[in-house]
C-alpha cells in the first residue's frame, strides 16, 4: 500500500512537507514493525509446515513466546533506580514530583521494551495544562512517532508523534515538533484546525536507541532476521510434533500382499498423502487366486516423539544463541543449573554485557530528558549549568543475594571507611532507597537529639549554682 499524503489547512510548505515526509517514514517501517510486534506477542503462528501434515494439526495455531522472552529478559535487567545529582540535592528541586506525576519507572521500563522491540523508542516532554501537571513526560514507540536524526548535532531535527487514526488508518490526531515550536493538528468531524505554541527547548525529544551504529541512527531490534528465522523453524516443528503425539501414540498394522487399490478412495482417485501416513490400518482384499488368498497382518511398534523433541531442543539452543540467554532459559533438556555464584554468572554472561552496553546508551537521553523535565517543572527558559551533574542510577543486572551484596560492600567500607554513615555507604550494602531515606532521617533524628542534649549539659554547666 502506497502512503497518501495529507494536507492539513493552515501549514506552511515547508511544515507540510516535512510532516509527510515523517509520515511516509513510519508508514514505510510499519510492516516490519508489525511483524516484530507480532512476534512478540506471540500472534506469530507456522506457515506451510509440510505437505504431509494433515490440515487439522496446521489449523492449530501454535505458537512460541521465545521472542518475547528474549525482549523480557534483557528488559528486566535494564531498570532504572532512579537519578543521582552528585552537585546537589535532586528534591529541591522538584524531582520526585517529575519521577511520580510520570509515573515515571513504569514509563521507562515502557520505553526500554520498546527499544528493544523496534530499535528506538522515543522521549517527549511537554508542559502540562490545566488540570495537570506540571512538566509531562511521555514515551513514544516507532509505531508512533518518528523522527530525523541529525548525526552533527546528535539530536533530532524534528518530531511527528500520532495520538489517533481512522479505519483507514490515516492520522486524525498528532503533534509535529520542530525547532523551537509544537504543531498540534486534530480532525474533528472531517475538518482539521491547528495549534502553534513556542518553547526554548528546540525539539523537545530524545531517541531511546538500542545498538545504534552508523547507517542506523534508530538501531536494530532485539528481534532480528536470525531470531525471526530460528523462531519461525521451532514453529513449524510444533504441528509436526502434534501431529505425532497422535500417530505414535498407537501401532501401526499393516497386512502384506497389498496392491494399489489400498491407496485409492472410493472414486478411484489418489488419497492425500496425509491420509495415507495416517492411516493406523491397510485393508487388503482377499484374492482367491493367489498363492496366499488371505493378506498376512503384522505390526509394526510406535515410534518415538524423540526426534521431533530433539530438533525442538536444538532450535531452542540456536534461539538461546542469538538472543545471548542461557540454554537453561529455553532448552527442554540437557540443561543442568548452575551450582555456584560463579558459575551463574558464567551462564549469564552474554546478557549480562548485553544489559550493560544497552543501559549505556539509553543513559544520554534519559538524563537529557529528565533535567529537560526538571527546568520545565521549575519554570526555567534553560537547563542550569548545575544540573548537568545529574546522572542516570541502574539497577545492577547482576542477580545478586542480598547476602553476597552486603559482604561485596563491607569489603569495600573497609578499604574506604569514609564511605561508612553516607548514602553511598548504604546503597553499597545493598539497602534501596526508600530504606536508605529512612536510615538517613533516623541519624538525623538521632544527631538531633544528641545536639539538644549536649546545648542542654553546656547551659547547666554555665549557669551559676544558687546558694
Amino acid at each position: 500500500m502506497t502512503y497518501e499524503k495529507l494536507t492539513i489547512p493552515g501549514l506552511s510548505d515547508d511544515e507540510g512537507r516535512t510532516l509527510n515526509r515523517l509520515l511516509e517514514q513510519m508508514h514505510d517501517k510499519e510492516p516490519r514493525n508489525l511483524l516484530r510486534a507480532s512476534y512478540y506477542d506471540g500472534k506469530r503462528r507456522a506457515h506451510a509446515v509440510s505437505a504431509i501434515v494433515p490440515p487439522m494439526y496446521q489449523r492449530l495455531a501454535l505458537v512460541l513466546g521465545w521472542s518475547g522472552k528474549a525482549v523480557d529478559a534483557l528488559a528486566r535487567r535494564c531498570t532504572l533506580d532512579g537519578f543521582s545529582w552528585a552537585d546537589g540535592d535532586l528534591g529541591s528541586i522538584g524531582a520526585s514530583d517529575v519521577y511520580d506525576d510520570n509515573h515515571l519507572r513504569a514509563e521507562v521500563n515502557s520505553a526500554v521494551i520498546s527499544s528493544l522491540l523496534h530499535g528506538v523508542s522515543f522521549l517527549v516532554n511537554t508542559a502540562g495544562e490545566d488540570g495537570e501537571p506540571t512538566s509531562l513526560l511521555h514515551v513514544r514507540d516507532a509505531r508512533h512517532a518518528t523522527g530525523e536524526w541529525n548525526p552533527r548535532t546528535r539530536a533530532l531535527d524534528n518530531l511527528v508523534s500520532v495520538q489517533s487514526w481512522d479505519d483507514q488508518l490515516r492520522p486524525t490526531s498528532l503533534a509535529l515538533y520542530l525547532d523551537g515550536e509544537t504543531i498540534t493538528a486534530e480532525k474533528v468531524d472531517g475538518v482539521w484546525t491547528i495549534e502553534r505554541s513556542d518553547h526554548p527547548w528546540g525539539v523537545p525529544a530524545e531517541p531511546m536507541v538500542y545498538k545504534y551504529h552508523q547507517g542506523r541512527p534508530f538501531g536494530s531490534s532485539r528481534i532480528s532476521r536470525p531470531v525471526m528465522s530460528i523462531h519461525d523453524m521451532a514453529l513449524r516443528e510444533l504441528p509436526r510434533l502434534e501431529g505425532h503425539m497422535d500417530v505414535y501414540s498407537f501401532p501401526e498394522m499393516w497386512m502384506l500382499g497389498a496392491d494399489e487399490s489400498i491407496f485409492k478412495n472410493e472414486d478411484g482417485s489418489t488419497k492425500a498423502s496425509w491420509q495415507i501416513v495416517m492411516g493406523r490400518i491397510k485393508g487388503i482384499p482377499d484374492d482367491e487366486e493367489a498363492s496366499s488368498p488371505r493378506a498376512d497382518v503384522k505390526q509394526f511398534p510406535a515410534s518415538s516423539p524423540e526426534p521431533h523433541l530433539a530438533a525442538l531442543n536444538a532450535f531452542a539452543k540456536l534461539f538461546a544463541r542469538e538472543t545471548s540467554l542461557p540454554d537453561s532459559a529455553l532448552a527442554i533438556t540437557d540443561v543442568s543449573n548452575p551450582t555456584s555464584a560463579e558459575s551463574y554468572d558464567a551462564s549469564q554472561y552474554e546478557l549480562i554485557a548485553e544489559a550493560e552496553g544497552a543501559t549505556d546508551d539509553w543513559a544520554r537521553p534519559l538524563r537529557r530528558a529528565m533535567v529537560r523535565a526538571l527546568a520545565i517543572q521549575n519554570g526555567e527558559t534553560s537547563v542550569p549549568d548545575e544540573w548537568k551533574s545529574i546522572d542516570t542510577k541502574w539497577r545492577d543486572p547482576r542477580y545478586l543475594s542480598r547476602a553476597a551484596q552486603a559482604d561485596a560492600g563491607m569489603k569495600v567500607l573497609t578499604a574506604a571507611p569514609e564511605l561508612s554513615g553516607t548514602e553511598v555507604g548504604y546503597e553499597l550494602l545493598g539497602l534501596d532507597e526508600r530504606q536508605i531515606g529512612l536510615v538517613m532521617a533516623e541519624r538525623r533524628r538521632s544527631q538531633g537529639s544528641a545536639l539538644v542534649d549536649r546545648l542542654i549539659a553546656a547551659r547547666d554547666v554555665d549557669e551559676p549554682q544558687t546558694p
